[in-house]
């Protein structure tokens, strides 16, 4: 079995390598605090554009994960987006590339830097009320906007230097819970097997990804797993985040990745939440699903949005004025979710 592009999407691909193919100088960004799917896209760009010699450089929202920077040959090649370097680098460019977002609020700052520049969108989410213009590149099928990538780059043959590969790797390997979750489907196997064979190093990634942490980490993860709390009878769990604790530690939202499957895995559990404070009075919600419940659409209701199984809001007002109101619409949706005999059984 050998992977091929999806017929449905095989012509925008195409579309996609040549305008990318024909580009000068390249503004690449991604959503407000990049996950690896975006940071390791924007890695593995940058590197393929290098090769095709187009100079390109990463302006993102929020700053660049500290955990992926492994994979950018020199933090040169990011600009700080609150700097004046950013709009200049922009005013330059022929051409912005979005990846793992369609939406402008989630490239924040960066939007009217790109407002003018033909843009190209590679995304894997569920489309939403605030769309940027350009040509696109979306599909919900894909595991995640990594997968997208590689037909980009296999449809313009290469080259596959190793930092492409990595950013590959990094990106589906990431979004799927390193194939755990239910977006691994076979072509997520058959691309990461060709990956592997172009020569990535999985250990080195695995131990640089999930097995180098920051003490803060630890020390974040323990004081929050102390705030866990649980409603078994509707299949909820959740966690919050201490505001104090985060703030002395200097922890950064990357230092949360994953914590919010710590809840999802308690037996019983079909949705997971994780609620964060910000400094600007917000409050973050992570929304995970183990179960028929659609987290895209509870997400939706608090403004938010992403995957079926995964997805967040921000949602203005301290979190002990928001968790109330999102644990009470994620009982709501289990209900909804739930068969009739099991609506119909008191808990």
């Amino acid at each position: 079995m050998s992977y091929r592009t999806p017929e449905h999407r095989a012509a925008r691909v195409t579309e996609v390598a040549d305008a990318l193919g024909n580009a000068r100088r390249v503004v690449l960004t991604t959503h407000i605090n990049a996950d690896g799917d975006g940071a390791g896209c924007e890695a593995a760009l940058l590197a393929w554009l290098a090769g095709r010699g187009i100079e390109a450089r990463i302006v993102n929202p929020t700053p660049f994960p500290e955990m992926f920077e492994f994979l950018l040959p020199g933090l040169d090649v990011v600009i700080d987006a609150k700097t004046p370097a950013a709009p200049a680098y922009c005013r330059s460019a022929d051409l912005a590339v979005v990846v793992d977002t369609g939406e402008a609020p989630r490239v924040g700052r960066i939007n009217p830097l790109i407002s003018e520049l033909p843009k190209v969108i590679i995304d894997h989410h569920q489309p939403g009320d605030s769309p940027l213009a350009g040509l696109m590149l979306v599909d919900t099928q894909a595991c995640a906007t990594g997968e997208l990538l590689y037909d980009v780059i296999s449809a313009a043959g290469g080259p596959w230097p190793q930092p492409v590969c990595a950013g590959l790797y990094v990106a589906i390997m990431t979004d799927t819970g390193s194939f755990r979750f239910s977006n691994s489907t076979p072509a997520s196997h058959l691309i990461a097997a060709d990956l592997l064979s172009r020569g990535v190093n999985l250990e080195d990634i695995f131990e640089r990804v999930h097995a180098t942490w920051p003490l803060r980490r630890i020390q974040l993860l323990r004081a929050t797993l102390d705030e866990l709390d649980t409603d078994l009878d509707h299949g909820l769990a959740w966690v919050t985040v201490p505001r104090s604790l985060f703030v002395e530690l200097r922890a950064t939202s990357e230092d949360l990745e994953g914590f919010v499957d710590y809840p999802r895995s308690i037996r019983g559990v079909q949705v997971a939440m994780l609620f964060r404070q910000t400094d600007d009075n917000h409050t973050k919600v992570s929304f995970r699903s183990s179960g028929p419940v659609d987290v895209n659409a509870l997400a939706g209701q608090f403004g938010g949005g992403g995957h079926i199984k995964a997805a967040g809001a921000v949602i203005e007002g301290p979190v002990d004025q928001v968790r109330p109101a999102v644990i009470e619409a994620a009982r709501a949706a289990v209900l909804a979710a739930a068969g009739p005999a099991q609506r119909d059984t008191p808990p």
